[in-house]
């Protein structure tokens, strides 16, 4: 093989649908609700799909820098940094959540805040948002932790 920079495509089907009503209670035989490739996390796949699909434009050169990259976007740098991040999960990770099989906890807000990117350590992460800062009032953290105060 050449020097010639390698390329790894990441293709991810989305189906994108507006909801209607509340939510659906799906009750299999048996009385076991399971959760299907339909019960994707459809605000975490989408996040996916931007993150690999700017990491391409990245490396093929169509944008030379994160900050080029957010202005063409019309969006912070520092979400596009942040996003960029997914690109750095597991294979099995990735795989887990484009089929709606990721851990409760594993929710887009988790996964904006740094990770480790070892991917044994990834898979031994507990995906929850970190804590509210100890020195916040407590009232404010009650309030953001979604408790009363």
């Amino acid at each position: 093989m050449t020097g010639a920079a390698q390329m790894l495509t990441v293709r991810v089907p989305l189906a994108v649908r507006k909801q209607r009503g509340g939510r659906k209670l799906v009750l299999m035989p048996g009385g076991m609700a399971t959760r299907s490739a339909s019960a994707a996390d459809t605000t975490l796949v989408k996040a996916l799909a931007r993150a690999f699909r700017w990491r391409r434009q990245i490396e093929t050169g169509r944008y030379g820098t994160i900050n080029e990259l957010a202005a063409a976007e019309k969006i912070n740098s520092s979400y596009v940094s942040r996003l960029l991040r997914l690109t750095l999960l597991a294979p099995d990770i990735v795989d887990a959540i484009l089929n709606g099989q990721q851990p409760e906890p594993m929710i887009l807000p988790a996964l904006m805040e740094p990770f480790p990117i070892e991917w044994a350590l990834q898979r031994d992460r507990q995906w929850s948002p970190s804590p509210p800062p100890p020195n916040l009032p407590i009232a404010a953290r009650g309030a953001r932790d979604g408790r009363p105060a």
